[in-house]
């Protein structure tokens, strides 16, 4: 089988939290170079004091996570969603070595990317596809660029699950980390009165809004580069959130602010590993949960003031 080796490289101080982000996308562990304390662990685990040259000339203020990826694996998205999480998370980073270049994304999205169904009322459909809508549901026309979020992975999929359940015509959306735009698109074509999205990642934000235009949402639609919601004024019926959970948890602090009275918020991207660190802040927050649901190893939840 032929692999594709992505290396991540990152302050070592942020080793721990990048490698959780990297786990997240293969199902067979990762493997990390850290020369950070070189000297000390070579004498604790391999009991020799005599390191080669080359060892001792390594970055001791990097380390490199990498990740192997099958052929038939999605390396656009895989790709796509280390950028954005490792951005959320304000970790500084480069990935290089990969057999996809940024240049090739788009038509590499075209080998993976194929039209689906979500719940009950939804399918994404690639913009250079034709779905068969025998069922009518709500067809999301999506080119994701080097944006994160077709949908098909499971943090994507749970928010557009619950929020297809919530949704209505009166609705207004905060979709906060907006990667590809999917989730405020999605809920103006479910019906929803407009959506806000932002992103740290301006491509992202150019991303969501031809995403809009292509699904004849612009009108209703607006997209703004920032950090979470630092440009953001008013309330919101719907906030979403598909991100990380450190930043979900920074989220917490203030998001209470752009949610009406009776609004709700979604959060998703949450490893099953940090479901209770995020359980324990929806709860120090004084947040209600009306909905915990899994898929794979992925949490998202529901929840009201």
């Amino acid at each position: 089988m032929n692999w594709t080796e992505v290396l991540i490289s990152v302050p070592t101080d942020k080793t721990d939290e990048a490698a959780a982000i990297a786990n997240m996308t293969v199902p067979y562990g990762i493997y990390i170079e850290d020369y950070s304390n070189l000297e000390s662990d070579a004498l604790e685990i391999a009991h020799i004091d005599l390191i080669d040259e080359e060892l001792l000339q390594k970055d001791r203020n990097k380390s490199v996570i990498h990740i192997y990826l099958s052929k038939n694996a999605n390396a656009p998205e895989t790709l796509a969603f280390l950028k954005e999480r490792l951005t959320a998370a304000d970790i500084e980073y480069k990935i290089d070595n990969c057999t996809v270049d940024d240049t090739d994304w788009n038509e590499n999205w075209k080998k993976y990317f194929k039209a689906f169904e979500i719940g009950d009322r939804l399918a994404v459909c690639p913009s250079w596809e034709t779905y068969k809508n025998n069922q009518n549901r709500t067809v999301i026309s999506l080119d994701p660029g080097t944006a994160f979020g077709t949908g098909s992975h499971a943090t994507t999929s749970l928010c557009l699950s619950e929020l297809e359940k919530i949704v209505d015509s009166g609705t207004t959306i905060l979709d906060i980390g907006t990667g590809s735009g999917i989730l405020a698109i999605a809920g103006l074509l479910l019906g929803a009165k407009n959506a806000v999205g932002v992103d740290i990642d301006p491509l992202s934000v150019e991303t969501a809004q031809k995403n809009a235009e292509r699904n004849g949402v612009s009108k209703k639609a607006e997209f703004l580069c920032g950090d979470l919601a630092e440009k953001i004024n008013g309330q919101y019926d719907v906030v979403c959130a598909n991100i990380v959970a450190d930043v979900i948890i920074r989220l917490f602090d203030n998001v209470k602010d752009y949610m009406k009275d009776d609004g709700f918020l979604i959060v998703s991207g949450i490893i099953d590993i940090r479901a209770d660190d995020v359980k324990k802040a929806i709860e120090s927050h004084g947040f209600k949960t009306v909905k915990a649901v899994t898929r794979e190893e992925w949490y998202a939840f529901v929840l009201k003031k």
